[in-house]
């Protein structure tokens, strides 16, 4: 298990193809995950997906909790997702301030749309395949690491760029305003193993 630097905008492996895994258990698959667990927590992130560490696998990580960035009442254990599909998006979208490690290493935050309630398949750290139905934080942040799979970096969905703000002011305005708690507050956990 090792801490692996963030690779930031600009770099190659963010915008290269993604590889579909196929031997889950493998022990270059177990490392990455590894890899991305130790390095999620050491950058103080609520997720990480594999291109971010220079690794173009499907594969990615969520673990919203209690950050610098992020004060959440109610979070989600750490979870692994190899070869995520997206499979339900609600029409229904809220907005909450995204930030990146991948972008200037976190310290850049601007307001992102997305579908408020998702659906994800994919397959876990044991191979277990599973879906799982979220909101809230959770929703955005397995929505925000898909993107990596796909090259695709959160500010290319920022909608309205003069909001664009530093981590010092999204800490002391945006992150504890009403509309940014309400939309990040996860109600909705539905997990499923998928035979």
């Amino acid at each position: 298990m090792a801490v692996r630097k963030v690779i930031q905008a600009g770099d190659k492996k963010l915008k290269a193809k993604n590889k579909i895994v196929t031997d889950f258990k493998g022990a270059k698959i177990q490392k990455l995950i590894k890899d991305l667990i130790s390095t999620n927590e050491k950058a103080n992130l609520i997720g990480i997906a594999s291109p971010q560490i220079g690794e173009n696998y499907m594969v990615f990580v969520t673990y919203p909790r209690n950050t610098r960035a992020r004060k959440l009442g109610k979070g989600d254990k750490l979870r692994v997702y190899i070869n995520p599909k997206i499979t339900y998006k609600s029409k229904k979208q809220n907005l909450i301030y995204e930030g990146c490690g991948s972008v200037a290493s976190g310290a850049i935050f601007g307001p992102v749309k997305r579908p408020e309630e998702i659906e994800v398949e994919a397959i876990d750290e044991k191979g277990q395949r599973f879906s799982l139905r979220a909101d809230g934080i959770l929703a955005r942040v397995i929505q925000h690491e898909y993107d990596h799979l796909q090259g695709i970096e959160f500010i290319q969905n920022v909608n309205d760029y003069s909001k664009i703000v530093v981590e010092e002011h999204y800490r002391k305005n945006i992150r504890n305003s009403a509309q940014q708690k309400k939309n990040s507050l996860i109600t909705k956990i539905d997990y499923k193993v998928v035979k």
